[in-house]
């Protein structure tokens, strides 16, 4: 990645604006880095000194006797962007910049210094980090190039903030628990280097076990969420998201100077990435204490030991509001227990072994469930006791717990309370053993459900969809109706002038008829039949929320007559200017039983389109009654919205037989996500309500907002969508007609069933190693992927029963920076001869053109004469290392 080594690795450091005055941000960096150990030449510019810290400095950036790897910049705002085009000068190619209100700082020309900087960097290929950043740690490499007052100690967590003040509050509750990081960066405005890349690089960083990242807004969503679902299938990334409620949100354009998005965004990208958000500090703090332990969920059922009944309550309580699993002890563990804890222990999990427990009963309550296969997880409470001392007791279980070997199978928590030195030092001491140990009861609960939720996270990340089937939508017709429209100048559309292109896409809305007056909307009804429904719209009112819509449920035309007849009466008494022009009569369905829900897209500052669901109502607050999804969506991906909602309450089932099908809605839900794919120039779709009846959905009424729309619309998706421009079809010798497209995560049975006709042989060719039956999550990897950064074109055949079959395959996986890809090809075994290898090779070129890949490489065995004479056919260049039983395939685009 462009840069990112020399940030990582610099081998000497340039300070600009050094200084000897203490406190200075130019004496501080110097004497971190001092402290710190940097073993390369660190060098301080600046003309006031001719040495800083007792080190020799240097009057300007041209006067430096060698060309620094890195320059951290201790200057005033003003005057950075013309201290970086020295730096470019000079050949410098990264850069930490710490002063902030660049983009306060206006030039003569109107621009900021912020813009002037970023246009210099480009010129000079330089990377920054910053304005406004606390600076970079190190600790593996003893490198502090920070402004912070706290060093970080080595561990394998990686943390990534764009707050300079969570970044020293980190580091000081850290260093006290001993607890240690890979990296520590504070990315402050980011102007240039950000998440994505990051991301990218420390998820193949060999120190990194897990990444945190501090939130504030995200600039480049797709990136984002791009580079965040390819760094979680490698390492566990936990997220605090600041600006959870609207009001904190607004705050946050003071620090960003950009638009918040939607809360529930944020919350259903993180979801959609495999990683895992925390709330609050505290939680924070919480998922730094287990990540640093580095223990993998065993499983969700958690036990719980506590010498007081209160504590074990509040766990409990936080296990069940957090949707976790109390473990269930068996009648044969309940007696063993029994056996060694007094008459009045709670005969049951959670344990209360009583008040007067001493360190004997902690441990035999303890080697009990640890031999039971009743629980995966165990948390041991321990209140203030006389007869177990809080730092001895620790001692104790701690050595039992090292010393069991059946532990390991559990994740073991701990929970010693109170703030006393006994209190504080036992929990160090089993920090110390390996043990996570908390300060409350929720917070150890809290950070168990961490990694409960992550799994559960992964699962979704790893889900195989059921397909919805071949359904063929008229994207044509909907498009000349969209176009139509633009060209009428209609930009809003009614439920009468929707219902035309829904129906395009097979969502049923209710029939609308518009009368004239009450006497023609009475023969109206009279056709339809009944029971009807009657609604006034006027565009004159249309303003007033309690006259706009009205509407009731009638039983004959004489009833509609006079019902519209007396709401036009009340309208005009109470709005004597208005014209009323017309009376919309809407057939109604049966709605005995129904339940009305609220489907909405709207457009994200941050994510672009996103779909909103929840039961609606007039005070309807997105912020808190709906759930949020990202587009595209499969029924995977729709199946976990509506759970998610039915569990957060903003969908509730009625109780049947009148339950909501939650198949039928997720099939509508997908459906509504190919319209947001389909159709750029919808900005808004508001559907309220759709009436559920079963699996029978209706929309009552809906609106549609348009507007023209020009150039990539995929561009607009955080997520780029299924790219059905790139399907293809093909003819084998034998005459098959073929169908060459982008794989899908639905085609995982088929892939299994392809892979099952591809002899070992052939396998081993293609893997470099014995591949065995591939599991449900290897198959996962090759099926469900992020198109912006990994193509992989199946050759699918339509047999006679229907089915499809999957013949070949090739991929492309490109690098971060989308430069270059590595290709790979497997046919199956009984279709050699067929040409399909080089329909398959012809396809992934043409593929890397149209995609801007600069260079395509693939690596085979010597043994592997029919690739190796494909691959120089198609115009590889052939490397073959007989030493290392490799052959290089190499192609420039």
């Amino acid at each position: 990645m462009l840069g990112l080594d020399m940030l990582f690795k610099p081998k000497s450091i340039a300070v600009i604006g050094a200084s000897d005055t203490p406190g200075r941000a130019g004496n501080v960096i110097i004497r971190n880095l001092q402290s710190g150990g940097f073993q390369g030449p660190i060098m301080p510019v600046t003309p006031k000194y001719q040495a800083v810290a007792g080190i020799l400095a240097y009057p300007t950036i041209n006067a430096l006797p060698l060309i620094p790897d890195m320059a951290v910049l201790c200057t005033q705002a003003d005057k950075n962007s013309e201290l970086i085009r020295q730096l470019g000068e000079k050949g410098v190619k990264v850069a930490i910049i710490l002063a902030a209100g660049m983009k306060k700082c206006i030039n003569q020309d109107g621009r900021t210094e912020f813009d002037i900087m970023r246009e210099i960097a480009s010129q000079y290929d330089m990377r920054v980090i910053g304005p406004n950043s606390l600076g970079l740690i190190l600790p593996w490499l003893n490198l502090n190039a920070s402004f912070s007052p706290i060093p970080a100690n080595r561990g394998n967590i990686a943390f990534v903030s764009q707050s300079a003040a969570v970044c020293t509050t980190i580091l000081d509750w850290a260093r006290n628990r001993r607890i240690g990081f890979s990296t520590f960066i504070s990315l402050g405005e980011a102007s240039d280097i950000d998440f994505p890349e990051l991301l990218d690089y420390l998820s193949r960083e060999s120190k990194t076990d897990a990444i945190l990242l501090y939130i504030d807004n995200i600039q480049d969503a797709r990136a984002f969420i791009s580079a965040a679902r390819a760094a979680s299938r490698n390492r566990r990334v936990l997220v605090l998201k600041s600006g959870r409620t609207p009001e904190g949100a607004a705050a946050l354009p003071h620090l960003s100077e950009s638009l918040p998005g939607l809360d529930g965004a944020y919350d259903a990208a993180i979801r959609r990435s495999g990683m895992l958000r925390v709330n609050t500090t505290h939680e924070l703090f919480a998922a730094v204490e287990t990540l640093s332990h580095s223990v993998p969920l065993r499983g969700e059922r958690l036990a719980i030991i506590s010498n007081g009944g209160g504590p074990a309550v509040m766990a409990v309580d936080t296990l069940m509001e957090m949707g976790g699993k109390l473990a269930v002890l068996s009648e044969e563990t309940i007696e063993k227990l029994g056996k060694v804890l007094p008459v009045s222990w709670s005969q049951g999990n959670p344990l209360d072994i009583v008040g007067d427990a001493d360190i004997e009963r902690y441990k035999k309550a303890t080697e009990i469930l640890l031999e039971s296969d009743e629980a995966d997880a165990l948390l041991i409470l321990h209140s203030p006791s006389v007869t177990a001392p809080g730092l001895k007791t620790a001692k104790a279980l701690a050595e039992m717990l090292k010393n069991n070997p059946r532990a390991k199978r559990f994740n073991i928590l701990t929970n010693w309370q109170g703030e006393s030195d006994d209190a504080t030092v036992a929990r160090l001491a089993f920090a110390h053993a390996g043990f996570p140990a908390y300060r409350t009861p929720e917070s150890a609960v809290t950070a168990f459900m961490h990694l409960v939720e992550y799994r559960r996270n992964q699962k979704q990340l790893m889900e195989t969809p059921t397909s919805i089937g071949q359904i063929e939508y008229d994207v044509e017709g909907g498009r000349a109706f969209i176009q139509q429209a633009l060209d009428s100048q209609l930009t809003s559309l009614t439920t009468h002038e929707a219902r035309p292109f829904l129906s395009k896409y097979g969502i049923n809305v209710m029939a609308t008829w518009l009368a004239a007056d009450a006497a023609e909307a009475a023969q109206i009804t009279e056709q339809v039949g009944y029971p009807v429904a009657v609604k006034l719209r006027s565009p004159d009112i249309a303003h007033k929320s309690d006259v706009n819509g009205v509407m009731l449920d009638l039983n004959n035309a004489t009833e509609v007559a006079n019902a519209a007849q007396l709401m036009l009466n009340r309208m005009s008494l109470s709005y004597p200017t208005a014209r009323i022009e017309g009376l919309q009569i809407q057939a109604m369905a049966n709605r005995a039983g129904s339940q009305e829900l609220r489907v909405c897209v709207r457009h994200d500052p941050v994510f672009g389109p996103v779909i909103l669901l929840g039961e609606g109502g007039s005070e309807w607050n997105v912020n808190r009654d709906a759930a949020v999804a990202i587009p595209p969506l499969n029924m995977a991906l729709a199946r976990y919205l509506v759970i998610g909602a039915l569990k957060a309450g903003k969908l509730r089932q009625r109780g049947h037989p009148y339950n909501i099908d939650v198949n039928s809605l997720c099939h509508f839900l997908v459906t509504l996500s190919q319209v947001v794919i389909d159709y750029p120039e919808i900005t808004e779709l508001d559907i309220h309500p759709l009436l559920v009846t079963g699996d029978s959905f209706t929309v009552l009424d809906a609106s549609i907002k348009l507007s023209p729309f020009e150039g990539d619309a995929n561009t607009r998706l955080a997520i780029r969508p299924y790219p059905k421009e790139l399907e293809q079809s093909a003819t084998l010798k034998d005459g098959r007609k073929i169908l060459l497209r982008p794989i899908l995560p639905e085609d995982e049975p088929n892939h299994k069933s392809f892979v099952e006709r591809v002899s070992v042989e052939d396998l081993y060719k293609r893997f470099f190693s014995d591949v065995g039956e591939l599991n449900h999550e290897a198959l996962a990897n090759l099926t469900q992927i992020d198109y912006d950064r990994e193509m992989a074109f199946v050759a699918v055949f339509r047999a006679p029963n229907g089915e499809d079959e999957i013949l070949g395959v090739v991929r492309a996986l490109a690098n971060p920076s989308h430069t270059d890809a590595e290709f790979a090809v497997l046919v199956r075994s009984d279709l050699k001869g067929m040409g399909l290898g080089r329909i398959l090779m012809d396809k992934v070129i043409e593929y890397g053109r149209q995609s801007g890949l600069k260079r395509i490489n693939g690596m085979t065995m010597p043994s592997n004469s029919g690739m190796i004479a494909l691959a120089q056919k198609v115009g590889f260049s052939i490397d073959v290392q007989i030493q290392d039983g490799i052959v290089d395939m190499d192609m420039m685009l």
